[in-house]
């Protein structure tokens, strides 16, 4: 019995005295003398509110009194009043708040416990990196413990963890501003690189159509792209001429989020396209034996292109964004491609906010935002209204008919318009020009160039956009096959996308395949 009373009073003791409280559990991360510190450097130096006004909110002071006073501080510094001991005393007395935050005495004391406001910016980071660790630490311990419950679903809490992150990170880590000298210092090396460039002067990326690259000079990085049109005008096919393009013959990385078609899909238009050989005989697996082999001889680069599709549906713009970041840490992306917009969510759930409008304006920023950070253009597809269906004439598209939401226009640095005449069964357009085989890619909107339009030829039967000067290898794949003939290889030209129209040679068939990928009974 004396050594259980013994134990009894040595706890009593322990828990009495001797407790440290670090035992039992741990202490959000806080730093009262540097919230003091700044309190009183701001109120005892005119100009010191200026260098912590935009790194400091409310919440970034751990201590209750703290916030009361700064939030007496910042109505202070709204209304252009001084801001010392007195007004700020009177603040909190008008704010009904000067005996929460500790009375006059309190905020007095303040003042004495720094002699300058020399380090208050420092001090202020700090407090900052405190407050970004307990939004951290809540954020974890919300996901741990929701994470712990059967009833949970997963990828709803993988969305709301990710959202929560990025919401700390948008909120708290923002650029600083840069000055004049700085800047014009990084433009003159930028534009040293671009004269001494042997590409035509293009400094983004480039789309592999040589007059849209002389009207943009390549899809410039931190832009948002819009390429829009009415169903069947071709969308897909010109956005995968893109990435083709920039991704096999300048070996730019590109990713692709494609919402409406599935990545099988995709990868048989793109073989479609680097093959000439249409698209339903390789979906049907119905294929002469001459044209598997040249499928297999053309396909060995589009296997090694630095290409990454995603064809998960209706994903968001936080998902979007994260994985994007992901692909830009690992694989070093260039460019990105999301087909298309419409088919996006703005929330989390991808239940929608109720207000279709403002949530396509919230995608709409949300992907210019995703540009800007990662430092790539980013093209995305849209929808048109019914609008141009419904219009008399020649049905041109203009910017008006994009669809739901005007911030789309405005958000976007570049608006294009795909236009075929030939769809609408018009055979010649305004200026007799025949249509056939046309499409117009539409620049309606470029922020920082021109407004034009560029003719490019687009093949039906392979779903592919090209120069418009390049031989017309649709019109030679049907001439071969209507007529029976067998030919030689050196009547035979392909037609893949060039950067520049140079020697017509470089196009010919013999440049493009070796005759050992072809037996004696190849139908040439």
């Amino acid at each position: 019995m004396a050594d259980v009373e013994l134990v009894k009073k040595s706890l009593i003791r322990k828990s009495t005295s001797d407790v440290n409280p670090l035992d039992y559990g741990k202490l959000p991360p806080q730093a009262k003398e540097l919230e003091e510190a700044v309190l009183g450097a701001v109120m005892i130096e005119q100009n010191a509110i200026n260098e912590v006004i935009d790194i400091l909110k409310e919440d970034s002071f751990y201590v209750d009194a703290h916030q009361r006073i700064w939030r007496a501080i910042l109505s202070l510094y709204q209304n252009q009043a001084p801001i010392d001991l007195l007004t700020v005393t009177e603040q909190l007395r008008k704010n009904g708040e000067l005996d929460a935050a500790g009375g006059p005495f309190f905020v007095a004391q303040l003042t004495n416990k720094i002699g300058s406001a020399a380090n208050v910016e420092y001090h202020a980071r700090v407090l900052a990196e405190k407050f970004i660790q307990r939004r951290l630490i809540s954020t974890s311990s919300e996901i741990i413990r929701d994470a712990y419950e059967d009833t949970t679903d997963v990828f709803e809490l993988l969305d709301k963890a990710e959202k929560n992150l990025f919401s700390i990170a948008e909120n708290n880590l923002k650029r600083d501003s840069s000055d004049i000298q700085s800047l014009v210092f990084k433009e003159l090396e930028e534009l040293n690189i671009r004269m001494n460039n042997d590409q035509d002067h293009l400094n983004g990326v480039a789309s592999g159509f040589v007059d849209l690259d002389k009207a943009t000079g390549g899809w410039q990085n931190s832009d948002l792209i819009i390429v829009a049109a009415r169903p069947a005008m071709g969308k897909t096919a010109f956005t995968l001429a893109l990435a083709r393009n920039a991704a096999i013959d300048h070996k730019k990385p590109v990713a692709i989020f494609s919402l409406e078609m599935s990545s099988a899909q995709l990868v048989q238009r793109l073989i479609s396209m680097e093959t000439h050989i249409p698209s339903d005989k390789i979906r049907k697996g119905n294929l002469e034996p001459y044209e598997y082999q040249i499928l297999t001889s053309k396909i060995d680069h589009l296997k090694n292109a630095p290409i990454f599709i995603d064809d998960t549906p209706a994903i968001n713009v936080f998902e979007l964004r994260s994985k994007c970041r992901r692909l830009k840490q690992q694989h070093d992306i260039k460019m990105v491609v999301i087909d298309y917009l419409q088919l996006m969510s703005g929330t989390v759930d991808g239940k929608g906010g109720g207000n279709r409008e403002q949530e396509i304006s919230q995608i709409s920023r949300s992907l210019k935002g995703m540009a800007k950070e990662l430092g790539i253009p980013v093209i995305a597809l849209s929808q048109l209204s019914r609008a141009v269906e419904t219009r008399g004439g020649d049905k041109r598209p203009i910017l008006s008919d994009l669809r739901e939401s005007g911030a789309i226009e405005q958000d976007a640095d570049i608006v294009i318009f795909l236009y075929r005449a030939e769809y609408y069964q018009l055979d010649q357009d305004a200026e007799g020009n025949p249509t056939k085989d046309i499409a117009e890619v539409i620049i309606a909107k470029h922020r920082n160039g021109p407004v034009r339009t560029v003719r490019t030829r687009f093949i039906n039967r392979f779903a592919k956009f090209e120069n418009l000067d390049e031989l017309g290898a649709g019109d030679q794949y049907l001439e071969m096959n209507d007529s029976g003939e067998k030919r030689k290889f050196k009547k035979f030209q392909s037609r893949i996308n060039e950067d520049e129209a140079g020697d017509k040679d470089n196009n010919s068939f013999e440049k493009r395949h070796k005759p050992e990928d072809f037996n004696e009974d190849t139908p040439f």
